[in-house]
């Protein structure tokens, strides 16, 4: 269970885990090794998935999200298995979801351009077959974040 002070600690680490582990304990009024040994343990009970940096889609050249709603009339577990397959061989597709509602799956697509695009389409149909295929495009990011909300977490009994 996550207590308080676990929640401020992914807090901090959620908005910057290159803070260090000594900064990160005296603002959540810990010494160093406490704190370690909470981020150690989030990290061995899987609370903590990774740390990584969060990129500039622009100054990598993948400055246009394309959203792709797909529908199939496939719905066995053989041909999700190899649609999720064929979909982790694209490194454009950064997201991923399986959903409810007209819409079977949907991707969040990164591409450097309108014709990249198109390419990755291309592509896509080639390999699996697939009933419809939607695409909307992101005209503008309003908001982006990678922090999930932690004010959902029941607090640990202390």
């Amino acid at each position: 269970m996550i207590d308080r002070v676990d929640r401020k600690i992914l807090s901090i680490l959620q908005k910057d885990c290159t803070v260090p582990v000594a900064e990160i304990g005296r603002r959540v009024g810990l010494s160093t090794t406490p704190c370690w040994r909470r981020i150690q343990r989030m990290e061995e009970e899987g609370v903590i998935q990774g740390r990584v940096a969060v990129l500039d889609p622009k100054k990598v050249n993948a400055k246009v999200t394309v959203f792709v709603a797909i529908t199939t009339d496939k719905h066995t577990e053989d041909w999700l298995s190899r649609f999720a397959e064929l979909i982790s061989e694209f490194p454009e597709v950064v997201e991923f979801y399986r959903m409810s509602g007209q819409v079977d799956y949907m991707l969040r697509v990164v591409v450097p351009d309108i014709e990249a695009y198109d390419a990755f389409y291309k592509r896509l149909i080639a390999k699996i077959d697939i009933a419809d295929v939607s695409s909307s495009f992101a005209m503008e990011q309003i908001k982006y974040t990678t922090a999930l909300p932690l004010s959902y977490i029941e607090d640990k009994k202390e």
